[in-house]
């Protein structure tokens, strides 16, 4: 990971404590929490910190950490906020470094560790120089994966109480190469909602299939007629996804006997709000004439979850300028295509102006996200660092 012109001070001035960082990095990674579980997490992140005499928050949002630093002056009355994520996930990990998760059916499998690195690797940078006039707000957040842990940081006053004028977040990006900085003006992540259907049938004996209504083929139909929702009312230009992550039945051993009822669960992706209107009314509609013609019965529950992620274009500019002084120009994508993942930074840009960025992993083998086998490339930590506290000085400049 070479990027020319040489990488700029802030990214040279992390290199010298890179060491720590990914040390840090690896101990997170060995003790992975869920969503609001992150107690350990939270105290590291805290301890770290206050070493650095930064003002410290705990219990933001129920486990979130909030930093406050102040620059050598705060009289323009400037302010940002960085976020970081710290929440790992629900997979038992597969891959074994020395520093594999010590906790069964939990890992950092989406690189949230690395984040919480590259934030803390930001701070002491900004810790040490000061070189700013206002006050950067450290915004650790829970609860990411699937937990809206930013609208609860919300909820809990994050504004009223840190008041921060703009607001920026990061996530690594695998397939991008190593130290690559990438976003766009506008939508970066899809909104995602949640649903559950449940079909109630009449269960029976497998031979007298006629005296039962069989809630496994009514769902299989409801599968099959959904997945028609999207190629066929909504606009193709416009992009939108259901997926199903779960079908639910019966007994494996249960030979012979029709269940009585099915349980499905999936999810829905969309942009635009029109849309997610489409999909939702679809949906249900879908699903309860479907289970009608067939004498069963289905009862929706639809959730939304996260808006889309949508950059602010001017921050968005902000912080392509920075990053191209950082890494230089040929290593910044600024027409990035919108991914169809979710995530709750979208939350706090609702909030306040600010973009959300990606972080080249340089990964070939096909890991993404979310893989038991997945892993965070540490040499790309003073990089994200590096732009953060750029962009940190940059916006508050003396």
């Amino acid at each position: 990971m070479n990027p020319t012109p040489p990488l700029a001070r802030t990214v040279e001035a992390v290199r010298a404590f890179h060491d720590d960082l990914t040390r840090l990095r690896q101990d997170l990674h060995a003790h992975p929490e869920l969503g609001f579980e992150e107690e350990r997490t939270a105290a590291r992140i805290a301890a770290f910190l206050q070493a650095l005499g930064i003002e410290v928050h705990r219990h933001v949002g129920r486990t979130g950490v909030v930093g406050v630093l102040y620059g050598r002056s705060t009289a323009s009355g400037r302010s940002i906020g960085l976020r970081a994520d710290m929440d790992a996930l629900p997979i038992q990990e597969l891959g074994d470094p020395a520093y594999r998760s010590c906790i069964p059916g939990r890992m950092h499998g989406c690189g949230h560790d690395g984040h919480c690195a590259i934030l803390l690797g930001a701070a002491k940078y900004l810790a040490q120089t000061r070189d700013f006039d206002g006050t950067v707000y450290f915004f650790f957040q829970p609860g990411e994966e699937g937990h809206a842990g930013a609208r609860e940081m919300i909820r809990d006053g994050l504004f009223e109480r840190f008041p921060a004028q703009q607001v920026f977040a990061l996530h690594n990006w695998p397939s991008l190469p190593a130290g690559t900085i990438a976003l766009n003006p506008g939508p970066m992540m899809a909104a995602i909602d949640r649903f559950s259907i449940r079909v109630q049938g009449r269960g029976g004996h497998g031979a007298h299939p006629q005296q039962a209504i069989d809630p496994i083929l009514v769902a299989s139909g409801i599968v099959s007629a959904v997945h028609t929702i999207v190629s066929r009312n909504v606009n193709p230009v416009d992009a939108a996804v259901i997926s199903f992550q779960s079908f639910q039945s019966g007994a494996p051993e249960a030979l012979s006997v029709i269940p009585d009822h099915a349980q499905l669960h999936g999810m829905v992706k969309w942009f635009k709000p029109e849309v997610q209107a489409v999909l939702r009314e679809r949906l249900i509609e879908t699903a309860q004439r479907v289970a009608l013609a067939f004498g069963a019965q289905a009862e929706v529950h639809y959730e939304e979850l996260y808006p889309p992620t949508i950059n602010h274009p001017e921050a968005a500019e902000a912080l392509a300028r920075v990053a191209c002084r950082v890494v230089g120009e040929a290593h910044v994508v600024r027409d990035m295509e919108p991914s169809m993942g979710s995530e709750d930074f979208a939350f706090m840009l609702q909030q306040r102006p600010g973009a959300y960025f990606r972080l080249g992993q340089g990964m070939t083998d096909g890991r993404f996200l979310h893989h038991p086998r997945y892993d965070f490339n540490d040499a790309t930590i003073p990089v994200g660092s590096g732009v953060f506290a750029a962009l940190a000085e940059d916006l508050l400049a003396p």
